[in-house]
């Protein structure tokens, strides 16, 4: 697909543009899932991500029932930053 200006109005896109956008923009996640979800934000291995959810500096970025672990993107890239 060709690059859209974003001055472009929505009026002036074709069906499949904005489709396409949509799908851009549907398809980045907000979270991710476990300790690998934790270790592709992160970038490091699985176990270097389990050092860094148990030393509770991404305790607010992180819902946690029994094994079920989510991952808030954002909030625990900006966690991870302030540290």
């Amino acid at each position: 697909m060709k690059n859209i200006d974003p001055q472009t109005p929505i009026s002036q896109l074709t069906v499949a543009e904005f489709l396409e956008i949509s799908k851009r923009v549907n398809s980045e996640k907000k979270y991710e899932y476990g300790l690998k979800g934790l270790a592709k934000i992160l970038g490091c291995s699985v176990s270097k991500a389990s050092e860094v959810k148990s030393s509770g500096i991404l305790n607010k970025a992180i819902i946690q029932n029994g094994n079920i672990i989510i991952i808030d993107k954002e909030k625990a890239l900006q966690l991870f930053g302030k540290k």
